[in-house]
This record gives structure tokens, C-alpha cells and sequence, in this order.
């Protein structure tokens, strides 16, 4: 009786635990296992563990100049779609969460359509007319299809942050005498920066990984990392090479992911959703 109080004077959630084990085997175990293949060149069933480990298949993925070729090119191209995007969705971010205008509505829920509908099906009829355009296998083909899957994190996210501003500091910097332009870069934008890296930091990640657009728009000139990897795994039907390319995948949106997660434990990235 006493052991049993104890337990639930301590307050455990069980509940909680268990699904954060599950979920914690749920995520991890996938990765450990992909990367133990990565460094595995000897993994029969029925062996729990591999019965060789080595870098043999390192050498001959990174010894392909068409691995580098991919990788540079994924990260110009995750780059500037990821420019492209805050130059084109933050000033209509900012217009939806602090200006009035005829429409607004219909048109902030029109930049998020895209996300009704099947995505595949979706492309296929962009890239129909993308093909009277001349713009299959081309650099800015790809570019143009990957902004449109960026519109809901790069506008959403920061009108969240617009509207959540401290508009008190804002009027009492214009009774101080600041204009417009001097309030939003002293007051407004310091306060919604923090939400709106975070925007960026998922967006060059969402964009990194994207895969149906590249393939359907960039094919065959166009070859980014996950379209390479599927092509690689495809035309060589070995475990390891998919393995080491994925750990190369891994990298630079793991670091992205890295500077989200200092931003979004900040407070200031609560406020911007009014938490």
C-alpha cells in the first residue's frame, strides 16, 4: 500500500514514457540501421550483427565524380530556392498579417492550395506546361517547381509571426519619432527574426530532401543527391551504396536542423506564435 502510494505521489507519467519509447524506436532504429549498413560490407541473414565492417563502400561512392556533382549541386539549388523564397514570401508574409486589401483572404489561402491537392498530380500538370516553356531538364525548371512546395512554411510560418509583434513597442517608437522603415528594422523584424530562420532552416531542408519534383522537372540533365540516390540504388541493387548516400544526405540538413532547433527553443520563437 505504502510502495503503491509512492509510485503515484511521484507523479510518473507511464503513459508518456511509452510513447516516447515507441517513438524513439520508431525514428531510431530506422537510422541505426541505415547507418550501420553504411560501414557494413558483410551482412547475412540470419546474423543479428554484421560479420564485416569497412569503408570499401565509401571509397567507391566518393571516388564517383557524379556523387560530388549531385551534392554540389543540390546545395546550389536548395540555396537559391531557398533565397528565391524569402525574397518572394516574406514581404507577402508580412502584407497578409499587417495590411487590408480586397481579397486577402482568397488570395493567402491560394498560396497554400498546392497543398490540397495530390502532390504528383499536381506536377505532372505543371510539367506539361513547364515543356511548352522549355523548361524541363533545366536548373531553373527544378528551381521553379521547388518554390512552390516552399509557400506554406515560408508564408505561413511568418505571418504567424507578423501578427504576433509587440505592437506597443512599435507605437512607442513612432512616438519617439522613428518612421516606418526604422520601426520595422529596430522593432518589427528583430522580434519575428528568431520564427522566421527557423522558416528558412526548414525550407532548405524540405528543399534538400525533395525528390518527385526534381526528378519529374530536372530528368535526365537535372540530378540532384535524393535523385541519384534513387537512380544509384535502382541501377546497382546493393544496400551499402543507398546507405552511404544516405548518411551524405544526413549532413548538411542535419546541421540545418541543428540551428532550427537553437531557434526554436528560444522564447523569443514562442512569442512569434504568440505562445
Amino acid at each position: 500500500m505504502r510502495i503503491s502510494s509512492t509510485v503515484k505521489g511521484s507523479g510518473i507519467d507511464w503513459t508518456g514514457i511509452v510513447f516516447a519509447v515507441l517513438l524513439t524506436l520508431f525514428i531510431a532504429v530506422p537510422l541505426i540501421v541505415v547507418g550501420t549498413w553504411a560501414f557494413t560490407e558483410v551482412w547475412r541473414y540470419p546474423s543479428v550483427v554484421p560479420q564485416q565492417f569497412g569503408l570499401r563502400f565509401w571509397s567507391q561512392t566518393l571516388s564517383r565524380s557524379d556523387v560530388w556533382d549531385a551534392l554540389f549541386l543540390s546545395l546550389r539549388l536548395t540555396t537559391t530556392v531557398t533565397l528565391l523564397s524569402a525574397i518572394i514570401c516574406l514581404p507577402a508574409a508580412y502584407a497578409f498579417a499587417r495590411m487590408s486589401f480586397p481579397g486577402k483572404n482568397v488570395l493567402f489561402l491560394s498560396f497554400l492550395s498546392s497543398y490540397a491537392f495530390p502532390k504528383f498530380g499536381l506536377l505532372v500538370a505543371i510539367a506539361g506546361i513547364f515543356l511548352k516553356l522549355g523548361l524541363i531538364s533545366t536548373f531553373w525548371g527544378v528551381v521553379l517547381i521547388q518554390l512552390v512546395g516552399t509557400l506554406m512554411l515560408m508564408i505561413w510560418i511568418p505571418v504567424a509571426a507578423f501578427q504576433n509583434i509587440d505592437r506597443r513597442m512599435e507605437e512607442a517608437a513612432r512616438d519617439a519619432g522613428a518612421g516606418p522603415l526604422r520601426v520595422f528594422w529596430s522593432i518589427t523584424l528583430p522580434q519575428a527574426a528568431p520564427t522566421i530562420v527557423a522558416a528558412l532552416l526548414l525550407t532548405f531542408v524540405g528543399t534538400f530532401y525533395e525528390t518527385e519534383g526534381a526528378w519529374l522537372i530536372g530528368a535526365p540533365e537535372i540530378r540532384t543527391m535524393p535523385v541519384l540516390m534513387i537512380t544509384f540504388i535502382n541501377n546497382q541493387i546493393v544496400v551499402q551504396y543507398g546507405a552511404v548516400l544516405s548518411v551524405m544526405l544526413w549532413v548538411p540538413s542535419f546541421i540545418a536542423l541543428m540551428f532550427a532547433r537553437r531557434v526554436v527553443g528560444t522564447g523569443s520563437f514562442a512569442r512569434g506564435f504568440g505562445a
